[in-house]
This record gives structure tokens, C-alpha cells and sequence, in this order.
């Protein structure tokens, strides 16, 4: 049987999430979907604590890993990327911020295979060295409605708006296609892109959606939410198999 390539998963505070009540014991989580994704795909998911005091044991994990996700989640403090909190800005997780962007660092560096999704990719684009729209209804004025939350009644599979994707890039090869229909549930996106990434897919509105490495890098980010998708959407499936594959080392 073929050894299954180790993926860390990062999680989340229990507390930073909306509607959670007061005297729940401080818990990290995350949704399964990811991880039965990364598990399907042929991968062996593990979720990483958020050790953001414990840099020794942070990099213990990191070290023991084949491939890093970065999946979707609250809002990052503005002060990752140098500005001040907006008045829009929804519930972050300062914990959460700090591991990942240590992390996404280290796999800089190691070229360690990476996969973004929704705010996973917004903190790529911030770990190296680029900045989001704390609100993208406020702050970008030729925005389409982007917000689609399970909170306000639509299903995380709802299709909410096309994306074109950039002929060449690794997402086109990966998703076989040049454009197609995904679901939305951020409010934030990327607003200065980093240098080193291209961006990959847009919006109708312009709004990065897409983005990967310039230097070969198996690293990709994506702005909607494909585990919700697998079961729906071509290429969906895809994604996870081939960041699956490249963390094997094929």
C-alpha cells in the first residue's frame, strides 16, 4: 500500500467564531469537510494546533508534514498587514494569524506544496507581503455582491458568480477549464498582491480570485470554497488530488 503523504490542516479558535456562547473551554476546530477532502484526495490530514506560544513544538509538526492547507475561517487583523481595524472588520483570531503566517513562511522556504482556500488564500497573499480589503462592499467600489453566507440563508454550495481563469496558469491546467461558476462566502479579499504571486482567476469585478507562485511552487490559493464543491463542480475534486499528488513529491 502506498504511504500517504502527511497534510496539516490549521484550525481555529472556538471562541472567535460568531454565536459561540461564553463558558465553553478554549478549543481549537475546524470544519471536517476539509479533511475529508485531503482523506479522499489520498492524502492523511492532521490538524495543527495553534502553538503560537510554543514556536519549538509548532515546528515539530511543521517538520513531520508533506503538504500544508490553509483553510477558510474568520477575518485577519488588519495589523498582519500594517493598517488599522476598519469598522467593518468582522471577529479575528490573533492565534490563528500568528501560526499560520509562521507556518506559510517556513513553507516558503521549504518549498513544502501549499494550498490556500478563502481566507487560507488571503493569508498567502499577507504572508508575503501583501494586503486585503477589510470590507469589500466598503472599500471597493465596483464590487458584485461577494458575501454570500450560510448565516443570511444560502447554502455553501450556492454557484454565486463566474470567474475567468488566466489561460497557462496551474489553476487552469489543475481545473482544465477558462472559466466557471463558484460559490462566495468572504467579505475580505486581496487587495495589493504580493510580489512573487500572479494572480490566477478573477471576479467579473476584477477581485482576485485566483493566485498562485511565479517561481513554480506548488502553491495555490483560491478564494471560494471547493471542499463544499467536490461533489458538484469539475474540478473541484481536482484541486485536492493534484496538491495531494505534489505533496507525494509527483
Amino acid at each position: 500500500m502506498a504511504v500517504r503523504p502527511l497534510i496539516g490542516i490549521t484550525t481555529q479558535t472556538l471562541h472567535s467564531i460568531d454565536g459561540i456562547p461564553e463558558g465553553l473551554p478554549p478549543s481549537w476546530m475546524m470544519s471536517d469537510r476539509y479533511i475529508v477532502a485531503v482523506a479522499d484526495a489520498g492524502g492523511a490530514p492532521v490538524m495543527i494546533p495553534l502553538l503560537d506560544l510554543d514556536e519549538a513544538s509548532l515546528r515539530a509538526v511543521y517538520d513531520r508534514l508533506d503538504g500544508l492547507m490553509i483553510p477558510g475561517g474568520v477575518d485577519m487583523d488588519p495589523h498582519t498587514f500594517g493598517e488599522e481595524r476598519s469598522v467593518h472588520l468582522g471577529r479575528t483570531d490573533i492565534a490563528r494569524d500568528a501560526v499560520e503566517l509562521t507556518l506559510i513562511r517556513w513553507a516558503l522556504v521549504d518549498k513544502k506544496p501549499l494550498l490556500g482556500l478563502c481566507r487560507g488564500s488571503q493569508v498567502i497573499n499577507v504572508a508575503m507581503g501583501g494586503s486585503l480589503y477589510q470590507d469589500i462592499e466598503a472599500e471597493y467600489p465596483r464590487a458584485i455582491k461577494h458575501d454570500y453566507f450560510p448565516t443570511a440563508g444560502y447554502s455553501r454550495d450556492h454557484l454565486a458568480h463566474p470567474i475567468e481563469i488566466r489561460p497557462g496558469s496551474r489553476l487552469g491546467e489543475i481545473l482544465e477549464r477558462r472559466d466557471l461558476n463558484v460559490n462566495s462566502m468572504h467579505h475580505q479579499g486581496v487587495k495589493r498582491l504580493a510580489p512573487g504571486l500572479v494572480a490566477s482567476a478573477t471576479a467579473p469585478d476584477g477581485l482576485i480570485e485566483g493566485l498562485e507562485s511565479s517561481n513554480g511552487h506548488f502553491m495555490v490559493g483560491v478564494q471560494w470554497h471547493p471542499e463544499a464543491l467536490v461533489d458538484y463542480v469539475h474540478g473541484m475534486r481536482q484541486l485536492f488530488s493534484r496538491f495531494v499528488d505534489a505533496a507525494r513529491g509527483k
